[in-house]
This record gives structure tokens, C-alpha cells and sequence, in this order.
């Protein structure tokens, strides 16, 4: 006898399994590739041409991969980063990586503290929210997204060396892998200091949103060149009783050991 009726067919429970067995890209991965899409079909359209209408394709591609959560270069690469993210920072290679130094008129003691006030990085990074201090290691970090859409993350601190360096990497469920180092290194007979701060991170939509970002003025290089000028300003601006204002006020068990 022949089954005409699919008892199942209409389950909502059994349609969000389907649904969820689909989906091979994150949500911060989809909201990038959406944005990457619509920046890349208007950029291509504005070209009024062939080159223009290839990108507007591509653009159309990104859209339907962020709406629908599904990509077909992950399925046939056996690729599924809509998984919970198990893994702490960035491993290996992998990813974006940005390397920037400046040059602070504050000695390096002093631009330690300072940096090492995690909140204070939301003065001056263009796209940070905030930070928020959980404990002596932990922080959770909200950055303005694509579309309006605010990222989140926790992070810890994984080496931290007194006027010297700070080193942190996300930890596992990151909405974007990341890890970073910042070094002070004393210049100008130590009245002055070097920063060099590198970081490295997983970009929502891989390496094509990073791709497309550039494109659309977006690129990392000159973000973070750009925090690093408003830091120095910032700092230099600053009286040293304030940039160390919260050093001061925390318990002792995680005050900055005197400077030998």
C-alpha cells in the first residue's frame, strides 16, 4: 500500500532540527557575509559594468549565505563554524593579523597602567563598546558589528608582564576569535614609550569580509592605526593621577607591584 500521508511533514520541532542540521555558519559570520553582500551588490551596481555586475553576483551569493546560515563551499569542504567555538584566541595561523607601533611622550610604566585599566580601551578603540573587568584575568567585551548588530566575547589575560607587556586571547564561544599583544617598550631615555600592539582575529565572513571591509574603507590596518593616534593623544593629554586613577582604587591583590 502506498503512503500518502507524511504524519511528520508538518512538524515545527522536526523543521527546526532540519534547520539547524543546515546551518553551517555562525550568526556573526552570517551577519557579516549580509553585509559584505549588500555592500558589494551596491559598490557593483554604482560600476555599470561587467566587472561591476560580477561583484553585484558575488554581493547576491554573501546576502543568501548570511540569511540562510548554510554555506556550500563549507559543506563541501567538510567545514561547519556554526558549531559552538570550543577553541581560546586564534590557532596557528589562521585568520587576520595587524601589527602597529606608536610612539607616546609617557613613560612606560605609566602607559602599562593605563592600558591595563581594561576599561579604558573603549575611550579610544572606535569600535569597542566597552570592557567590562570580571576578575584580575577575565573581561567581557562588547564591539559595534555590521548592521548594528554588537558582537560579544570573553577574554582573559594569558601573560602579563608590569610595564612591559600584556598579552590576551577570546575564549571559547567567541562570537570572533581573537588574541593580542601589546609591548612598552621605553624610549627617549624612558620619559617616552614605544606600543606595539599586534593583533590577530577570525573576521565574520572569513577572509572575504575582511576582503570586502577593505574595500569600503574598512580595513583593519588603519583601524587600529587610527585607536593608536587617538590613545596618544588621550594619554599625553592626561595627568598621570588620572591615566593610574583605578590602579590605585583596586584591592591589593591586584594593584601593579611598585616600580623597583
Amino acid at each position: 500500500m502506498t503512503l500518502t500521508v507524511q504524519p511528520f511533514a508538518e512538524n515545527k520541532d522536526l523543521d527546526r532540527v532540519r534547520t539547524a542540521l543546515n546551518t553551517n555558519v555562525p550568526r556573526a559570520e552570517r551577519i557579516g557575509s549580509v553585509a559584505a553582500g549588500a555592500g558589494l551588490v551596491v559598490y557593483g551596481l554604482s560600476r555599470r559594468s561587467i566587472g561591476g555586475l560580477l561583484l553585484g553576483l558575488l554581493g547576491g551569493a554573501l546576502i543568501h549565505r548570511g540569511a540562510t546560515g548554510h554555506c556550500e563551499v563549507y559543506e563541501k569542504l567538510g567545514v561547519n563554524t556554526g558549531q559552538a567555538n570550543t577553541e581560546s584566541g586564534v590557532p596557528g595561523n589562521k585568520g587576520i593579523k595587524v601589527v602597529k607601533t606608536i610612539t607616546v611622550a609617557r613613560p612606560p610604566l605609566e602607559v602599562y597602567r593605563y592600558w591595563r585599566n581594561l576599561e579604558n580601551l573603549a575611550r579610544f578603540m572606535e569600535h569597542v563598546k566597552s570592557v567590562r573587568e570580571l576578575d584580575g584575568e577575565r573581561s567581557a567585551w562588547v564591539v559595534k558589528g555590521p548592521m548594528g548588530h554588537d558582537v560579544e566575547w570573553t577574554a582573559r589575560i594569558i601573560s602579563d608582564r608590569e610595564g612591559e607587556m600584556i598579552a590576551w586571547e577570546s575564549l571559547p564561544g567567541a562570537e570572533v576569535q581573537n588574541a593580542g599583544s601589546v609591548w612598552f617598550e621605553a624610549a627617549n631615555g624612558g620619559s617616552a614609550t614605544e606600543v606595539k600592539v599586534s593583533l590577530q582575529y577570525q573576521p565574520p565572513a572569513g577572509v572575504v569580509g575582511a576582503a570586502v571591509a577593505k574595500l569600503f574603507g574598512e580595513a583593519p590596518e588603519r583601524q587600529l592605526e587610527e585607536d593608536l593616534r587617538r590613545f596618544k593623544s588621550l594619554i599625553e593629554e592626561s595627568a598621570p593621577e588620572v591615566a593610574t586613577e583605578k590602579q590605585q582604587q583596586q584591592s591589593p591583590a591586584w594593584s601593579p607591584r611598585p616600580a623597583s
